[in-house]
């Protein structure tokens, strides 16, 4: 089973099908790879967003996204599950830009912010506790490994099963669990005011 990819609750739009589009974009039909973009286009950039948080190159990163999978097209075995395939190849690509970032963070090269605007999150009527209580998460969640930051949010912010996740990150199930439980376990210490476990 496929890993579900979440058009940000879109209706399905009419036209040809996944399976359809990705073999005319296999013979070439730039239409068809424009067509699979536009289809996309806001799934790939909120996983981005939720994966990653603000960035100054996110939009970059979804055009990378976009070019890895139109450019390994032929590796789709099963051109009808386009959709789950390229959560998979969002994921990778994500994880890729986490690493970097982090490096970069590390080296002096970024300075390291919370990544993600909470506001755009709640609701407007938010209690200012529930809003104090995600910007603390937010700010613990980009203090996490990449891997275990990408499966928690996989997880917690996508609402994939523990099997999607897996299929998703190229893991094995049990590896998938241990990244969750590490995350949970190192933010319910940080939130708890106990001095966080050191994750790797």
């Amino acid at each position: 089973m496929g890993v579900a990819a979440k058009p940000d609750n879109q209706p399905r739009p009419a036209g040809p099908s996944d399976a359809a589009l990705v073999v005319a974009a296999r013979a070439g039909e730039d239409w068809a790879r424009e067509a699979l973009f536009r289809r996309y286009s806001r799934m790939v950039f909120g996983l981005c967003y939720r994966l990653v948080g603000r960035d100054e190159e996110i939009d970059d990163l979804v055009q990378d996204c976009f070019l890895q999978a139109l450019s390994h097209l032929g590796r789709l075995s099963e051109p009808q599950a386009f959709g789950a395939w390229l959560t998979a190849v969002v994921v990778r690509t994500t994880h890729k830009a986490l690493r970097r970032r982090t490096l970069a963070t590390r080296l002096g090269l970024r300075n390291r912010g919370e990544s993600v605007d909470v506001e755009s999150l709640v609701g407007r009527g938010a209690p200012a506790d529930v809003v104090t209580e995600l910007h603390a998460i937010y700010r613990l969640i980009d203090q996490l490994p990449a891997r275990v930051r990408v499966a928690l949010v996989l997880r917690r912010v996508e609402g994939m099963s523990q099997d999607e996740v897996a299929q998703a990150m190229d893991v094995s199930v049990s590896t998938a669990k241990r990244l969750i439980v590490e995350a949970e376990l190192f933010l319910d210490s940080a939130l708890r005011d106990a001095p966080p476990r050191r994750l790797p």
